[in-house]
């Protein structure tokens, strides 16, 4: 019987945290990333921010805006500018499914995660997501308290 074949482990470069906590994901994707030399330097150091990142569709493409990948430490006169917008590479299925997504109301494109896959590409995860209200964010609070206590008392016993 043939051994079950591992997946090789991808290297995260940077997380969004707040993305589920401040949205309902709805459907996410994994795109490539149009980086500069001196960025993928620098992500290669795991110097990037995606906090405050979003995504547009503009003219049937996809970009990745305020994304803060930081200067590289050697990159002298060749370096980039920290938050320049960043195109993404996706399928142009994916991109119209995207619009339609976006075009609806209260639906955003959010990063979730960037990182590197096992062949060495930079490659960031991103979502289709609506934002959560005040009471969502509340409930899911309460919701997690729940399980921690629930799973507390049950460790006890």
């Amino acid at each position: 019987m043939p051994k079950p074949v591992d997946k090789p482990p991808t290297t995260s470069v940077a997380r969004n945290k707040r993305a589920r906590h401040d949205y309902h994901i709805l459907e996410t994707w994994e795109a490539g990333v149009v980086l500069s030399g001196t960025e993928v330097k620098s992500l290669r150091q795991g110097k990037a921010n995606l906090t405050d990142a979003y995504a547009t569709v503009r003219d049937g493409e996809v970009y990745l805006l305020n994304l803060h990948i930081s200067p590289y430490e050697q990159g002298n006169q060749f370096n980039h500018e920290p938050t320049r917008t960043r195109k993404l590479l996706l399928h142009r299925k994916e991109i119209r499914r995207l619009i339609g997504g976006v075009e609806r109301q209260g639906l955003t494109l959010v990063p979730l995660e960037l990182f590197f896959n096992p062949r060495g590409k930079a490659k960031v995860t991103i979502a289709l997501a609506k934002g959560k209200k005040q009471h969502d964010k509340r409930a899911d609070e309460r919701r997690r308290e729940d399980e921690r206590e629930m799973a507390r008392a049950a460790r006890v016993r």
